[in-house]
């Protein structure tokens, strides 16, 4: 009875599973998205804000690594890249390509990730692949899944406009208002002020601790995810 009563659980999960997945949506065409007055130039495709605006996120902070192949910043093996500048409050424009022919499946396929400091938006290649709602593209990873997945097909551009709003903590170092995302993916809103219960974790109970402003991470998960045409917008 014991076995029964496990196997009718585990099967009660797994279809509330499947009934969590995001339903498909085809989005419009990727528009152009200049930087506006006010707004940091992180990546145009140069050399020079590459090598201006970036590091490898080592406790040295060495020279980024990542290569630089026409005009588009492409995702190396060794670690991280983060902006040498932090950033409180701000708004966030990025676009992404993941890698075509697609290799892989689930979340060896496609996977990066945009952090503002240890609080990640989820990049993945989940066009005609699935994987956990919690950890698909335009997630916050284990911890929101997104309204509706608004992925193009692998090669193609897609764009994030995040919204990021910082936490803030009491003189005893207790959260007392928690960091929010709004991320729009490809012109979609799929996470709307979503609160977050803290930094990442990819096992755990994620847990508030005291931080000021946070450089943006760009993560290394051994695919060759490309990304260009980044700027930040404080928002005071």
């Amino acid at each position: 009875s014991d076995l029964k009563t496990s196997v009718e659980n585990f099967r009660k999960i797994c279809e509330e599973e499947y009934a969590s997945v995001p339903k498909v949506v085809t989005p419009g065409p990727l528009k152009d998205a200049p930087a506006p007055e006010g707004a940091t130039v992180l990546f145009d495709g140069t050399e020079k804000t590459y090598h201006a605006n970036w590091v490898k996120a080592d406790r040295k902070n060495s020279k980024a690594h990542w290569k630089l192949v026409d005009g588009v910043l492409v995702m190396q093996r060794g670690g991280y890249i983060q902006t040498k500048q932090t950033f409180e409050s701000c708004q966030l424009h990025l676009e992404f390509c993941t890698p075509k022919p697609a290799k892989g499946d689930g979340q060896h396929r496609g996977n990066s990730g945009v952090f503002f400091g240890n609080y990640e938006t989820q990049v993945l290649d989940n066009y005609k692949n699935y994987t956990y709602p919690q950890g698909q593209c335009a997630s916050i990873y284990k911890q929101s899944r997104p309204l509706a997945n608004a992925c193009r097909p692998p090669g193609e551009w897609q764009s994030y406009d995040i919204t990021y709003t910082a936490p803030v903590f009491d003189e005893d170092g207790k959260c007392t208002t928690p960091a929010t995302l709004t991320v729009i993916h490809n012109g979609i809103l799929v996470q709307d002020k979503t609160e977050l219960k803290g930094p990442t974790e990819f096992r755990g109970i994620p847990s508030y601790k005291a931080h000021g402003p946070l450089p943006l991470r760009l993560q290394d998960h051994g695919n060759p995810v490309r990304y260009r045409n980044i700027w930040i917008k404080p928002i005071k």
